[in-house]
């Protein structure tokens, strides 16, 4: 997709070298990918806080994992 935006060049600078992106194409989209994953963690994170994962312990699990 292209798009036209208006960036800071102090920004697109930044995003460039902590991306080593070597376009600025490149980096904005590392960037931005970067920034989706991000979030995702995020909300994985306050969902496990609410609903934390329970883990059985002992051989179960084994049996389980080596039937698959």
């Amino acid at each position: 997709m292209k798009v036209t935006a208006i960036l800071a060049d102090d920004l697109v600078n930044n995003v460039r070298e902590y991306t080593h992106g070597s376009t600025v194409t490149e980096a904005i989209t590392i960037a931005l990918k970067d920034w989706v994953d991000m979030y995702h963690i995020k909300e994985l994170n306050q969902k496990i806080s609410t609903e934390p994962i329970i883990i059985n312990s002992g051989n179960k699990i084994r049996e389980i994992n080596r039937k698959s």
